[in-house]
């Protein structure tokens, strides 16, 4: 199981690292990463998109003209549209997730930037970013690639990952630490 964990990894990182050199050869580097952010966030939203790209059932014509299609709707980039074509042709969507977050990441890295991961219960408002942006800033103590997302099952709160630290400040957490202390307590 490890070894194929690595494996999707690596073919990941690879895909990631190819389309990080197309976008950066074409000068589309934040469009490319704009799209990603857009998809990412459609993977999370839409059970059916989930279901395209991870299906082992669909044929290739089937998923290429459901990204197509997907693509011209959200009005992608033309190399991000070709991209996923080439991964619908290859047998690849099932790991766009994670070359996804690969591109991200190289991305940041190359600009110098950590990448912080916040997942919000709800959308935050431009202040609520900008402090958390100069909260982590300093405390990181450089740039910060912020990467939000909203998961109403938090509840309320945050869950900020930056490198290997994690600090999950969820009332979903909150309330499982609670009844686990309720049940040792009874």
């Amino acid at each position: 199981m490890a070894s194929e964990a690595t494996g999707m990894a690596g073919l990941a990182a690879r895909y990631a690292v190819a389309l990080y050199a197309l976008a950066d050869e074409r000068k589309a580097l934040d469009s490319v990463a704009g799209d990603l952010k857009s998809l990412r966030g459609l993977i999370d939203d839409s059970p059916d998109f989930r279901r395209v790209i991870r299906s082992p059932v669909l044929e290739r014509g089937e998923q290429g003209k459901a990204v197509i299609a997907i693509a011209e709707r959200a009005k992608l980039n033309k190399l991000t549209a070709n991209f996923l074509g080439l991964l619908a042709r290859n047998r690849r969507l099932f790991a766009l997730p994670t070359m996804i977050s690969g591109y991200l990441a190289i991305l940041a890295a190359r600009r110098g930037e950590v990448t912080a991961e916040i997942v919000a219960a709800q959308e935050l408002s431009p202040a609520q970013r900008k402090a958390i942006d100069a909260r982590l800033r300093k405390a990181v103590g450089g740039k910060v690639a912020i990467d939000i997302r909203v998961d109403p099952s938090l509840l309320g709160g945050l869950v900020v990952k930056v490198g290997s630290r994690m600090v999950d400040a969820s009332l979903k957490n909150k309330l499982a630490r609670l009844e686990l202390a309720m049940k040792g307590a009874g």
